[in-house]
């Protein structure tokens, strides 16, 4: 499953985070040791680990293994690349009744997103995607589509006729949907729900890079994040610390449908065209999925609309890296970063 809705083509996108951990201070007055426990398994389309803060390994472990059946259980349902899914269901009849209260509740979500943004965040996009799609894949023309094709396809991208009656939903004729930007975030979260509820108050989430950090490390100190420089994989742009929050970031530098294209692998929903505004954003929020569809929004939205829009929302930050290298970031992401 292709996990960013905004993916062109069937390649997904991989975040630009990694996690810098520490081994924690051995502390002799502890009788009891709070260690780390991880797993790490393919799902979504990407690499999931999850980490959990515990001292009974057995129970660790088990904890893990619930955590990661919601995940599989947000796959199962949102996949839009597995017939049997109720996603795909959607997509080919136009309407699920009955629907998964889960399925329901995501895409009233993206709605919002699709609000906020002003439509540079839009689950509709999967005809834009799929036009793509068959240009720069195997007996396609490996040329852009024309502006005709193109503004023909965007008839078809419209959130606002997605109709949610109970738990009917309901598409505009020949629409089709795609949760890639929210339905991995989402899963984040639900696998953390789980942790929580399985008595974890510390660990982690992370999904291909994105990832939700609740607590903090055995040592007590908060998860430390690097963020890709775009030109050295190997270095961070910058550190940030966080504790009961999570972080996201889409970016334009890590692959391409075609590498003689050479075209952003995330389109625009208003325009159809790959977005190019930055190299990258990096998005703070208290949720994965939050943090998930905020960083695409703002991806396409660019420089000054995108951080105008941040700024209206409370509680979250981004950092934003320009297409001419310069690093910018919202009022309050400085408050994240390594001293």
């Amino acid at each position: 499953m292709r996990y960013k809705t905004v993916a062109i083509g069937l390649i997904a996108i991989f975040t630009v985070l990694f996690v810098i951990n520490y081994a924690a201070d051995q502390n002799t007055d502890i009788t009891v040791e709070q260690v780390s426990h991880s797993q790490t398994r393919s799902l979504m389309d990407t690499t999931v680990t999850i980490s959990v803060i515990d001292s009974n390994e057995t129970h660790a472990l088990e904890v893990i293994d619930r955590a990661f059946d919601r995940m599989y259980y947000v796959d199962i349902l949102m996949n839009n690349y597995d017939n049997k899914s109720e996603l795909s269901l959607l997509n080919e009849e136009g309407v699920v009744n009955n629907a998964d209260s889960e399925l329901i509740y995501v895409i009233n979500r993206s709605v919002y997103y699709s609000e906020v943004s002003g439509g540079a965040f839009d689950i509709s996009i999967q005809p834009v995607l799929d036009l793509w799609a068959s240009k720069y894949s195997p007996g396609g023309t490996y040329q852009d589509p024309t502006h005709e094709e193109i503004n023909e396809t965007l008839m078809l991208v419209n959130y606002s006729a997605i109709m949610i009656e109970g738990d009917n939903i309901t598409l505009g004729t020949d629409m089709r949907i795609t949760l890639g930007g929210v339905a991995k975030g989402y899963a984040a979260d639900l696998a953390i729900e789980s942790m929580i509820n399985d008595g974890i108050s510390s660990g982690f989430v992370n999904a291909g890079g994105d990832g939700r950090y609740i607590g903090t490390k055995p040592d007590g100190s908060q998860w430390r994040i690097g963020l890709q420089n775009p030109e050295k994989s190997e270095d961070a742009v910058t550190i940030i610390n966080v504790e009961n929050m999570a972080v996201a970031t889409s970016g334009n530098y890590e692959r391409y449908f075609n590498d003689t294209a050479r075209v952003s692998h995330i389109a625009d929903p208003r325009t159809g065209y790959p977005s190019q505004n930055l190299i990258s954003a990096t998005i703070i929020a208290a949720s994965a999925m939050d943090a998930d569809a905020f960083a695409t929004a703002v991806f396409i939205l660019g420089e000054k609309d995108g951080m105008d829009m941040i700024e209206n929302i409370d509680e979250i930050e981004c950092l934003l890296i320009t297409t001419d290298k310069r690093i910018i970031r919202s009022s309050g992401f400085s408050s994240y970063e390594n001293n």
